[in-house]
């Protein structure tokens, strides 16, 4: 007889023998004993997961002589047909190779007439997604309600290229990925059907090559069986699959941590020019640095292991690393990988992968050193936020709304009252603030006044919009509003002037107090000001003349709003087309 892959020898031929996919067959199996089967299924997952095989397996649960059954007998007439492939009343059809509508027409007509010899007609069409738009569409109508003796079992690798009004009339089932485990499982029971001794590790390296895949795996299982004699060993294994072996996965990691990059290089020149791909190198780094994440968390999850066996020197190697390490490691070849895909000098990325974890801190020592060497302005901004938390803490304990820490308490002000025309400003605290204000206190507030505004929610920094500040003191500013209603929505919200004299803090280095004032007040308690303390004052020269003289420097008040003219005319004029639109000229 003619050699057949073990692919095709060892298909699962009932569920029973299928490999993962647990939530599939307990479905299925579930529907045939209640004989609740549907009309059309649609089987979605990636190759070699068992799809096809699981689509012939429910056809012969269908039409097995011992129905309802969960599972075919494979003794009866009919299972034996379909398991040979001849019986007339299960059609497998393949859509890649037959995707125009007129095939599927053909088999649109012949759904209609009943079985020969068969409970069910059953249609499996593999590569569903290869079907044109005519054909889908013909198919459609006959999908949606198809004669009662029709099942249709649509199969594919790409679920999302289907219409979705084919996939609304389907039970959709999710083909996942075999696990190495099971993988594993199944080379096991044929390697001892076939009575050929082997080595474990050689298995996990054809596992780990399948990636998920049952058929990958068997087939790349029968070409190191072919090249091997009595015994199926570990080298046989990487040398057919092209993986490497976890010594020189050692050997590259040591000379990591030791930063030897001129032996990493010649490593990875060795491999690639014995035919190793530089992609598949760099998935396998990933897996053998999982490997060691896994090793160095548990000692209990060596079964999860796919590259590393769990031996003395893999475990110390393990923990000669961080974890975070680990992880950089793992992010650096993951994006390297991505980039490769679309590059043809793959060797470059991955030499430079290599470099850049060459340069990563690969240890715990090394990452405490590397604590130390932080930028100066970082360390600068550190600082300022220490002494500001300073601040804040001393005046939690003393009560002070702010102020600098060296300056002795003061009381908390009292609540502000409100005049019958409206907010009243606290004209004793402003007052205070004058007697102490300076120059560089106002152009510091000025220079962070802006950036600050920035920080805040535009609906806050809208309030702020027709205001600006006009005296400061070393603990305290004032803030001139343009409109009532808005100094005192500011002046009333406690949150929002502690949230703004912290973010002033953070440039400024000074926790400062707003006290906030309508424009009309402020005019007329800065000219108070500036006549109680003497200020611009007037006196007669010895000529008989007068004579404008300064008598005090301080205080400084930063206010670039004239004075209220006490003549009629402007006044006048001022009340009737507003200040904004009134200009005084001296001529």
């Amino acid at each position: 007889m003619t050699y057949q892959a073990f692919y095709r020898v060892y298909r699962p031929q009932n569920f029973r023998e299928m490999s993962g996919q647990t939530h599939v067959k307990r479905t299925l199996q579930n529907a045939l004993l209640a004989n609740k089967t549907t009309h059309a299924y649609l089987f979605s997952g990636p190759r070699g997961t068992g799809k096809t095989s699981t689509a012939k397996i429910f056809a012969k649960a269908l039409n097995c002589e011992k129905a309802p059954t969960n599972e075919p007998c494979n003794e009866c007439a009919t299972c034996l047909s379909i398991t040979e492939g001849s019986h007339p009343d299960v059609i497998e059809f393949d859509a890649a190779s037959n995707s125009r509508v007129e095939e599927m027409r053909d088999i649109i007509e012949k759904v209609r007439f009943a079985p020969a010899n068969a409970r069910f007609k059953v249609y499996i069409i593999d590569e569903v997604h290869m079907l044109s738009t005519s054909a889908f569409n013909a198919l459609l109508k006959t999908l949606e309600e198809p004669p009662p003796h029709a099942v249709f079992i649509l199969a594919t690798t790409e679920p999302h290229k289907l219409p979705a009004t084919i996939i609304s009339r389907c039970q959709r089932f999710d083909f996942k990925r075999l696990s190495s485990i099971d993988i594993l499982e199944r080379m096991k029971v044929i390697l001892e059907d076939i009575h050929l001794s082997y080595e474990e590790q050689a298995l996990k390296v054809i596992a780990q090559a399948a990636a998920g895949g049952m058929r990958d795996a068997l087939s790349l299982l029968d070409q190191v069986v072919s090249f091997s004699g009595d015994t199926l060993t570990l080298d046989n294994a990487l040398l057919v699959s092209g993986s490497i072996s976890q010594e020189i996965f050692y050997d590259v990691v040591q000379a990591l941590k030791q930063k030897e990059i001129a032996h990493i290089l010649t490593l990875v020149e060795e491999l690639i020019a014995d035919g190793k791909d530089p992609v598949r190198l760099a998935e396998d780094l990933i897996t053998f640095f999982r490997d060691l994440l896994l090793l160095q968390t548990s000692s209990e999850l060596e079964e999860l292991l796919e590259l590393v066996t769990p031996e003395e020197k893999f475990v110390s190697l393990a923990h000669e690393f961080s974890a975070d390490s680990l992880y950089t490691y793992i992010d650096i070849l993951a994006k390297t990988q991505q980039e490769m895909r679309f590059s043809h000098h793959t060797k470059i990325y991955l030499e430079t992968a290599l470099l850049k974890m060459v340069q990563t801190p690969n240890s715990g020592a090394a990452s405490m050193q590397a604590v130390g060497q932080i930028d100066p302005a970082l360390n600068e901004k550190v600082a300022n936020l220490e002494r500001l938390v300073q601040q804040l803490s001393q005046q939690l304990a003393t009560g002070v709304q702010g102020g600098n820490t060296g300056m002795p308490a003061k009381e908390a002000p009292r609540p502000r009252a409100k005049s019958q025309n409206g907010y009243q400003a606290p004209a004793g605290r402003i007052r205070e603030v004058l007697k102490n204000a300076t120059k560089q206190d106002i152009q510091k507030i000025k220079n962070a006044w802006a950036g600050s505004l920035s920080q805040l929610q535009k609906s806050q920094a809208a309030l702020f919009a027709e205001a600006e500040p006009v005296a400061a003191s070393d603990s305290a500013f004032v803030v001139k509003f343009k409109y009532d209603i808005h100094c005192r929505m500011v002046a009333d919200n406690r949150e929002f002037t502690n949230l703004f004299s912290q973010i002033l803090a953070q440039m400024t280095g000074t926790m400062y107090e707003i006290l906030c004032i309508p424009e009309n007040q402020w005019v007329t308690l800065r000219q108070n000001f500036i006549k109680e303390n003497g200020l611009n004052q007037k006196k007669e020269s010895s000529e008989g003349t007068l004579v404008q003289e300064t008598v005090h420097e301080q205080p400084f008040i930063d206010d670039t709003q004239e004075i209220v003219s006490e003549d009629p005319l402007i006044a006048e004029a001022e009340k009737m087309f507003g200040k904004d639109f009134v200009e005084v000229v001296d001529e």
